[in-house]
């Protein structure tokens, strides 16, 4: 029996059984992969995910969700009173997108042209660290440490040789750090010797300094590729 596809979700079509193309065709368009990325801790409003992506119009945004949302990606529900408002909340499915965006992130940071200065939305720099983690780095340690970004607040926390991230207010955590995600990623990424400095000057640090300089230090960018000559 002949397979033969009749539609596709977003109008590009590829023309080819692997599955790479497919994945192309469900999350290739522009800001498509980003829409997910900003969904991967949770649900989140129309109006969080335009304010995390700038420079998305609403239409265009609009079009991205609705393209997810018949891909299976991701649903639509309305909070609960008192909230009462739509969210958007990946699928299972589409939550296994993550493994992707980690794959990429680790290969693109790798380029000479990456500039890490640019802007990073919270979530971004909360999945740059599920990213980055180094286990061996932390070894048998277990620490909390939380994320302030405005109103937006995270607890990650480090043990068993794992890294996990929430949304929720971190209390409790050994220090809670506030600023912007430049700034963090500025500490964590940056040269490790000028690390205490720069998050003196960068960032509010509320409880044990010296336990999220620590936990800095278990982050790294992976090394740049050669870039060809000749």
């Amino acid at each position: 029996m002949k397979l033969e596809k009749l539609t596709s979700i977003h109008g590009r079509r590829y023309d080819d059984a692997c599955g790479t193309a497919l994945g192309l065709e469900l999350v290739g368009e522009r800001w498509a992969l980003l829409v997910v990325r900003e969904l991967m801790l949770g649900p989140r409003r129309f109006g969080d995910l335009r304010a995390s992506l700038p420079g998305l119009s609403a239409n265009v945004l609009t079009q991205r969700l609705e393209g997810l949302e018949a891909a299976g990606v991701l649903v639509r529900r309305r909070l609960p009173p008192p909230a009462s408002v739509q969210v958007y909340e990946l699928t299972p499915w589409g939550r296994e997108a993550e493994a992707v965006i980690q794959a990429l992130g680790r290969w693109a940071a790798r380029s000479p042209d990456h500039d890490p200065t640019l802007p990073l939305s919270p979530v971004s720099m909360m999945l740059s660290l599920r990213t980055m983690f180094d286990p061996d780095k932390a070894g048998a340690a277990r620490l909390d440490i939380g994320f302030r970004f405005g109103e937006t607040a995270f607890l990650v926390r480090v043990g068993d040789g794992a890294l996990t991230v929430e949304r929720t207010d971190p209390a409790g955590a050994a220090a809670t750090v506030a600023g912007s995600p430049e700034a963090v990623a500025g500490v964590i990424y940056g040269d490790a010797a000028d690390a205490p400095t720069r998050a003196r000057e960068l960032l509010q640090i509320e409880g044990d300094a010296d336990a999220f300089l620590r936990f800095a230090s278990w982050f790294e960018l992976p090394p740049k590729a050669e870039r060809p000559t000749g």
